[in-house]
Formats: structure tokens, C-alpha cells, sequence
């Protein structure tokens, strides 16, 4: 059974991006409460944007879990990354990620890692590049063991890394890890990009999709684009996907409508799925 969720980013420097709500967490989650969506995840600017006794409060009386935590401040922010040509950033990458699965793991939520993987250039080889992300999962996804949670790792786009864009080359990357405990994030978005059948894309990826991002092929939320998502949903249950689908999706045309729309959109599915 799937479950739904809405993005919620703290990250000012991300403003215009692609979440449903911003800024204010309370009224984000009375919100998505009151929509009936079952979590939420964070995009905060790092593990001290709220401290751990009031994310569980305001998780806890609206009933809402934590589906993800995103790490992406940390180039959105400190432009660190996994592949950077300087050892010394490279590891500051991680200690950042590393404080972004304890800010998550206590709530039950994995953390994601997106934007920070970077990407080969001035003098890097992808080969290169490949086998810090490489190093860099296999370190924090055993390190994610402590919380019995996995790391979750994104495919991007061409255009925004050059290392890792469908499905199929994470998988091999996945298959290449000396760590089991990593999955793979299917963003419908980037999906839409690089994948010329979306549905057999996650067929593929089976059982290392660990995640899906649910948004539409223009980035606003599910049903204001044209990706097909009875195929989608079929692809997700041939794979026994029993994980969230949250709208990482532009607040189009605005915060509260983009909830809406999303939710509605997410029910209907659920609906024709069961």
C-alpha cells in the first residue's frame, strides 16, 4: 500500500524551487493534516533548523510521519559535494549527510541524496567521480544501519549532474556498492527526461526503488503535466512498492492549491489501484 507525502523546505537560497510549502513547518503540517496526507519531508537547512523534542511534537499532533529528510543544503548552501576535486570538501559532504541521517533516523526517515552527489569536470574523470559517490554510499549507507533505515540516492537529470541520470545506470551503481543499504529515488520529473518508458524504467529498478518523487512531467504537481500515471501506479505495485509518493512538485499555483491537487490526484490513484 502506497502512502502519500508533501515537501516542506526551510532553505531560503532553494526559494522558487521545486517544494509544495515553505517556510513555516507548523502551519505546513496543519495543513497537510488537514488534506489527509500521511507525512511530510523536510528540507531543512541543516540538522539544527528544528530541534529534534519539536519536529516530534508537531509530528505527533498532527499525526503525520516523516517520510524523508533532503541533504541538498548542503550545496545549496555550502556548494559541498560527494565528487569534489578537494578531499577536504569531500569530506565535509559527508559529515554533513552524516548529521542529516541523525537528524532524520529518530523519526523513521531516510535521508536523501540528490544535488549533492555532483557531478566529473575541470580535470575529474567520470570514472573518477563514480568512485568517490562511490565510496561516499558506501560509507553512509552502513552508517545509515544504525537507524535500520537505508540511504536513498537520486538520479538527476542532465542538466542538473552528468554522473548518474536513469534508472538503469543507478541500478548498476547499486549492484557495484559493497553496502546493501542503499536504494534508489525515482523522481518522476527527471524521469520524464531521461527515460523513454517511465513505467518499465521502475520495473527495472524493482527492488532498490526506495522512493518515489510524485510530480508531473513540467514539475508542477500529479495531473498538470502529461506523465501517465495508471502505468506508473502499475509499474509501482508489479515491484511491490509499499513506500511514500511525495509531491516534490513547484507550489503551483500556489502552496495550497499544489497540496490539493496533489492529494487529490494521489486518492484517485489509491482508488483505481485498489
Amino acid at each position: 500500500m502506497f502512502r502519500s507525502a508533501v515537501t516542506v523546505s526551510l532553505v531560503s537560497e532553494a526559494k522558487g524551487g521545486p517544494f509544495v510549502f515553505w517556510d513555516d513547518l507548523p502551519a505546513a503540517c496543519h495543513q497537510a493534516a488537514e488534506l489527509g496526507f500521511d507525512a511530510i519531508e523536510l528540507f531543512a537547512p541543516g540538522p539544527n533548523a528544528v530541534s529534534q523534542g519539536d519536529l516530534a511534537a508537531l509530528l505527533k499532533a498532527h499525526q503525520l510521519q516523516l517520510a524523508a529528510v533532503g541533504t541538498g543544503a548542503g550545496w545549496v548552501k555550502h556548494k559541498l559535494s560527494l565528487t569534489s576535486p578537494e578531499a577536504s570538501l569531500r569530506a565535509e559532504a559527508r559529515e554533513f549527510i552524516r548529521s542529516m541521517i541523525d537528524f532524520g533516523g529518530p523519526h523513521g526517515a531516510p535521508a536523501i541524496i540528490g544535488s549533492m552527489q555532483g557531478r566529473w569536470s575541470d580535470g575529474v574523470t567520470r570514472e573518477q567521480a563514480i568512485n568517490w559517490l562511490r565510496e561516499g554510499l558506501n560509507d553512509l549507507g552502513a552508517y545509515a544501519q544504525r537507524y535500520q533505515l537505508p540511504l536513498i540516492y537520486e538520479p538527476l537529470n542532465r542538466y542538473e549532474t552528468n554522473l548518474v541520470n536513469t534508472v538503469a545506470v543507478g541500478v548498476e551503481l547499486m549492484n557495484s556498492l559493497q553496502t546493501e543499504n542503499v536504494r534508489l529515488l525515482a523522481d518522476l520529473f527527471h524521469m520524464n527526461i531521461e527515460e523513454s518508458d517511465l513505467a518499465a524504467a521502475l520495473v527495472q529498478g524493482g527492488k532498490w526503488i526506495g522512493h518515489i518523487h510524485f510530480v508531473d512531467s513540467n514539475r508542477r504537481p500529479a495531473g498538470f503535466g502529461h506523465i501517465d500515471y495508471p502505468r506508473v501506479v502499475a509499474a509501482l505495485k508489479a515491484i511491490d512498492y509499499a513506500g511514500y509518493l511525495s509531491a516534490e512538485a513547484l507550489a503551483w499555483p500556489d502552496s495550497r492549491a499544489a497540496a490539493e491537487q496533489t492529494i487529490k490526484q494521489y486518492q484517485k490513484l489509491v482508488q483505481v489501484d485498489n
